[in-house]
């Protein structure tokens, strides 16, 4: 089950404006030029940030998300209907022939179990095309992003067109490597509703990954830096090897 945060109706259609200016979903645009990638499967789409900005620059589409409410915001940005979105997951997505597969945000770090994990793998690998690529970002367990969360600014309260104030919290709840547990607390102050979205994500470290790409058919063919968070996540670009 999606967490609230993406699952909620209120939350979702909210979620953007949190969410902040997505500069990181231009290095997503620029692996695919740089792969010559011409369809591509956005896995954990969301709201449809980065799958609209594929579409409009010319790729065929695919956009697969277990949480309805996010898939209705990201449909909403879609108003020519070029894209094709999928209510699911990576184990659902019919075969796509894919040239590029790829996982943005907090998406590969979601999966807290090994099985979920491989399942995930094998999924995309069958919508992969043969020497297909899977791009994706994960956390850097050695940067301790936790602290950082811990130790915010506190609340963020925004002023929306269509909502009015809401205020946003976070707070980690409990940190039990390789598992950190969160918590969003959203008060809208217009009429005093607060929701709330529980979180858990898993800090999986380099050679664990790699190991799990070789067994799922992948090869790595490099492993980068986030050019806009540098030192802070690992940039994994791997091939289908079949």
């Amino acid at each position: 089950m999606p967490d609230p945060i993406f699952a909620h109706p209120r939350l979702a259609a909210v979620y953007d404006a949190f969410d902040g200016d997505r500069d990181d979903l231009d290095v997503y645009l620029a692996v695919a030029g740089e792969l010559g990638a011409e369809r591509v499967l956005d896995v954990g789409c969301g709201t449809g940030s980065l799958a609209v900005l594929l579409a409009d620059s010319g790729r065929t589409v695919m956009g697969v998300d277990p949480a309805e409410a996010s898939l209705r915001i990201a449909r909403s940005k879609d108003r020519a209907g070029r894209i094709t979105w999928i209510h699911g997951d990576a184990t659902t997505v019919p075969a796509f022939d894919a040239d590029l597969a790829v996982m943005t945000g907090n998406v590969a770090q979601v999966f807290l179990t090994d099985d979920d994990w491989t399942r995930t793998l094998r999924g995309v690998h069958g919508a992969l095309r043969p020497r297909g690529y899977l791009v994706f970002e994960t956390r850097r367990p050695g940067r301790r992003a936790w602290e950082d969360w811990a130790a915010g600014a506190g609340p963020v309260v925004l002023d929306l067109p269509e909502t009015g104030p809401v205020e946003q919290r976070l707070d980690v709840t409990d940190v039990s490597l390789p598992l950190v547990s969160f918590r969003y607390t959203y008060t809208f102050l217009a009429d005093g509703e607060v929701i709330t979205s529980h979180s858990t994500l898993r800090f999986r470290d380099r050679d664990e990954v790699e190991t799990s790409l070789a067994a799922n058919g992948y090869r790595v063919l490099d492993v980068r830096d986030a050019p806009d968070r540098p030192g802070r996540e690992f940039v994994f670009v791997a091939q289908r090897t079949t």
